[in-house]
């Protein structure tokens, strides 16, 4: 089973994980909205980088888990609509695509993994401990939110339930 993880937003990631191991991570493909070189996420660019790395397989056997994200207490009104499109976008484009979505919430996946009440780093620094073999792609501390969607699709591994 492939698992699609994502850590939706302009500064997310996208995590392609089968059968335990991390096969890609990408930075979530963004592109400039307007005069004010403001970013927007890429829709046609998320949907290339998925469809390649989906070709030639069975449909069943692919699964995404986005990260369910709602508005935080003093998040801007414009920034929460950014996030709120960006999630619409990879909404749509996984139902296009007629592909299995799930969503997960950050405390049942941060629970898990122990990261609750953790410095956003965190998510590195454990994702480097679980996947040593990929410690080079997360040198950075902005390779945060790459952590992020490694571990939500590592959550969603060892937790998912086989369909019967």
């Amino acid at each position: 089973m492939l698992i699609i993880g994502i850590d939706p937003g302009i500064s997310g990631s996208i995590c392609f994980f089968q059968d335990g191991a991390i096969k890609d991570v990408v930075e979530m493909p963004t592109m400039i909205e307007g005069k004010k070189n403001k970013k927007q996420v890429n829709g046609s660019q998320i949907f290339n980088e998925i469809s390649e790395k989906i070709k030639n397989m069975d449909k069943k056997n692919i699964k995404v888990v986005i990260e369910h994200v709602t508005a935080m207490p003093g998040q801007g009104v414009t920034s929460m609509f950014n996030f709120g499109q960006s999630f619409g976008i990879l909404k749509g484009i996984c139902s296009a695509m007629q592909l299995s979505v799930y969503f997960v919430r950050p405390a049942k996946w941060k629970k898990y993994f122990n990261l609750i009440n953790s410095e956003k780093d965190a998510s590195r620094t454990r994702a480097i401990e679980i996947f040593p073999y990929y410690s080079s792609h997360l040198s950075r501390k902005k390779d945060s939110n790459k952590a992020d969607a490694i571990l939500i699709a590592s959550y969603f591994f060892e937790t998912y339930k086989k369909e019967e």
